[in-house]
């Protein structure tokens, strides 16, 4: 790959995060460009188009990554972009898919995660199928996190949805999936 290929955009609200994970690329011989939202992607992709984006799933506020890997993918189609997220979920996978992601990773990841993601753009029919069913809460949490995807992100609109208060919601939200 020459220069002008390994330009990375990464989308990450946590600053510190979005630094480390930078220059962890910056070591590999990437032009790193951060950016925290989707505002801040549309300057960055004035500036130029990049080969590669990581992606967080969950912004600051109510903001959708999905969004910025709609927007990064309608700038340019062959643009690889990875979803990094600590929200992981089948239905937020899916979508990222649909909008124009090649990969979709649950933090953590590491740089070499992320990178070998990259690489696995085209898809394999090599991936181990298993037969363990669903959990009770595996399947709430999914649920909960396709109805968060379905109304971008809006927390009090989610818990509506789901017939729920939203303080139960925003409990259930800040626990570790159970696997």
């Amino acid at each position: 790959m020459d220069n002008a290929e390994r330009r990375l955009l990464i989308v990450e609200d946590d600053a510190s995060f979005a630094r480390t994970l930078g220059r962890s690329f910056e070591r590999r011989d990437y032009h790193v460009t951060l950016a925290a939202s989707l505002e801040d992607v549309s300057t960055a992709l004035q500036a130029g188009s990049p080969g590669f984006a990581i992606v967080d799933l969950k912004l600051n506020g109510d903001a959708s990554g999905l969004a910025c890997v709609q927007a990064l993918h309608a700038h340019d189609p062959k643009m690889l972009i990875v979803v990094l997220t600590g929200f992981a979920s089948i239905a937020t996978a899916v979508e990222a898919i649909k909008l124009g992601a090649c990969h979709y990773l649950a933090k953590p990841s590491n740089t070499d995660d992320i990178e070998a993601a990259f690489g696995r753009a085209a898809g394999t029919t090599e991936v181990e199928l298993t037969n363990r069913a669903s959990s009770i809460k595996t399947l709430e949490w999914e649920r909960i996190h396709e109805t968060l995807a379905e109304t971008g992100f809006n927390i009090s609109e989610t818990a509506r949805r789901l017939g729920m208060h939203r303080r139960t919601l925003a409990r259930k939200l800040g626990k570790q999936q159970v696997k």
